[in-house]
């Protein structure tokens, strides 16, 4: 009787998910109940003493870190609609290590340049979101000078990231 393999890969992590957590520095953060991260593995930045996402036209200098996954895995929504009075909460921001984030454009090759999305954005490119290419227009995405992608994406599109290694 002849053996049979079933070639299946496994998923490299998560959107948020730290891929080496002996190597990162995640430092606790103040969120904002009232401009709640869209999901994990975002970019965002201080505001007034609180971490928030970027917007349309920032620039790659006010880059603060990226949104680390809740624990226990609640949605920054769903946690913002938990609370009676609108006050603010605590997250997780990496500020240096490695992080599995969602790759909404481009391909991804081993040490390739990572981009944020700050303007154009469209459904599946939101602000913020991250990419493996320049945008045609360059003022839609700005170039993260100390972020750097490892390996390529698995099947759901998540990539590791190297952020200010």
């Amino acid at each position: 009787m002849t053996g049979q393999s079933i070639y299946l890969t496994q998923p490299f992590s998560y959107a948020g998910a730290l891929t080496r957590p002996n190597h990162s520095t995640v430092e606790p953060v103040v969120m904002d109940t009232t401009n709640p991260f869209a999901g994990d593995g975002l970019p965002g930045k201080k505001v007034n003493g609180k971490f928030v996402p970027l917007a349309a036209g920032d620039t790659a200098a006010v880059l603060y870190g990226i949104r680390v996954r809740s624990f226990p895995f609640t949605s920054d929504k769903d946690l913002a609609r938990q609370l009676t009075n609108p006050t603010n909460y605590t997250g997780d921001a990496l500020v240096r290590g490695y992080i599995g984030v969602k790759v909404n454009a481009g391909t991804v090759a081993d040490n390739g340049a990572v981009y944020i999305r700050v303007g154009g954005a469209t459904a599946t490119q939101p602000i913020g979101g991250f990419e493996a290419v320049a945008d045609a227009t360059a003022t839609n995405t700005v170039l993260v000078t100390n972020a750097h992608f490892i390996g390529t994406t698995d099947a759901n599109g998540i990539a590791e990231l190297a952020f200010n290694i």
